[in-house]
């Protein structure tokens, strides 16, 4: 859906942001030794917003892992098949497991352990990275995924999705949690040593520059390593296309997109990794 999608042409970007920031690619050389590529896992799992509302409001129904294989399929055979299409272009391997779908941490304690264990199996696996919610990060799965890191060896990445710092923006997306969660969440992991990843996206409706250099300032100040930045998607059949078909706002040019990210990068940490710069989109949707 093109009036939904900001895209670009890379050579822009690139030149917007050459030696500007730390690049995720360039992290995980240099932590590893070589590089090393995300395996996508879906699960069998949903989010706490969707149960007791509607969702976010941007929220597709298949959550965002529409490049993943079917979550019926059980961890290890995901992992070896998406391993093996890397392998293979690539000639890569070290790779990190990535529960990407949903809510992962909304799972009871026992069954996500269990799921990493089965991760834990495939060779070549150096990181876990688990995406999750804010309120959805308890003392109990925090304690469980220690003993699984000193355990095995494995790194443990948590991805937290916060989109915005104003949290009146969050009231309007339905996200279902405030900007205090955030805070708690990241200061819950910090003690354990966790990487911490925050999914930001930069052109929410509602937001102004002020929002990006607010949201640039609180995550530089707490103990987060890597922020993945998003470009509005609008997913068919979501709440906010209904709100969008009926003219209740407009998305802002790719411009000035760029604008926001060129901000964002001017007042985060300068030690902070940037994964991404934008989304990618289901092609049945562009």
């Amino acid at each position: 859906m093109n009036n939904g999608t900001l895209c670009f042409q890379t050579g822009a970007v690139n030149d917007m942001t050459e030696q500007r920031y730390r690049t995720y690619s360039q992290y995980l050389k240099e932590k590893y030794g070589e590089k090393v590529y995300k395996l996508p896992v879906n699960l069998p799992l949903t989010c706490p917003n969707r149960i007791h509302g509607t969702g976010c409001t941007f929220c597709a129904e298949a959550g965002t892992g529409f490049e993943a294989r079917d979550s019926q399929m059980d961890v290890v055979s995901q992992l070896l098949a998406n391993r093996k299409l890397i392998e293979e272009k690539y000639h890569a391997h070290k790779f990190i497991a990535y529960f990407q779908n949903y809510t992962n941490t909304f799972l009871p304690t026992g069954r996500l352990q269990e799921y990493l264990r089965q991760a834990g199996q495939v060779d070549g696996i150096v990181e876990v990275s688990i995406s999750t919610r804010p309120d959805c990060i308890s003392d109990e799965i925090l304690k469980m995924l220690e003993g699984f890191q000193k355990e095995t060896g494995i790194h443990i990445h948590l991805e937290l999705g916060l989109q915005t710092a104003n949290y009146h923006t969050l009231a309007r997306i339905h996200r279902g949690h405030g900007l205090a969660e955030y805070i708690d969440a990241v200061l819950r992991i910090a003690p354990y040593g966790f990487t911490v990843c925050t999914h930001i996206i930069l052109n929410l409706p509602w937001d102004t520059m002020e929002d990006v250099v607010e949201t640039a300032k609180l995550v530089s100040v707490l103990p987060v390593q890597i922020v993945k930045l998003h470009s509005l998607y609008i997913a068919r059949n979501s709440e906010m296309e209904k709100q969008y078909l009926a003219g209740e706002f407009q998305i802002c040019s790719a411009g000035e997109y760029l604008l926001r990210v060129k901000t964002f990068l001017e007042y985060v940490r300068p030690d902070m990794v940037i994964e991404r710069l934008f989304s990618r989109i289901p092609e049945k949707d562009s």
